[in-house]
């Protein structure tokens, strides 16, 4: 499986954005999705997955409503929508799949929430 990520970029404090998670040469429905991230100097974290039939598991800061996951089955794409962003939330954000006794990571989309 190969994942592209993209929406990342330069948010103000209390902005939104939108990142997309999009294979190729497989379906993705197939495959349980999670967002991650990883901020300087620090470990990666994961913040949401979503299963092959839906269901979703939040971390607590997601869980906080700040984050949502969800997926387009027919755009073979998984969404985090991020809301209220503030300068920690600052970090290279990634989406891993697995399934199917495969999984893989993508390339990553830089999150700088900055004035």
């Amino acid at each position: 499986v190969r994942l592209v990520e993209s929406g990342g970029g330069l948010v103000q404090p209390g902005g939104s954005l939108r990142l997309s998670c999009t294979a190729s040469a497989v379906t993705l429905e197939t495959y349980a999705v999670s967002w991650h991230r990883q901020a300087p100097g620090k470990e990666r974290e994961m913040l949401a997955l979503i299963t092959q039939t839906g269901g979703i598991n939040l971390s607590p800061d997601s869980a906080s409503g700040r984050f949502t996951i969800s997926r387009d089955n027919a755009a073979n794409t998984v969404y985090l929508e991020m809301n209220g962003l503030m300068p920690d939330d600052t970090a290279v954000y990634y989406c891993f799949a697995m399934g199917n006794g495969d999984s893989a990571w993508g390339q990553g989309t830089q999150v700088t929430v900055s004035s």
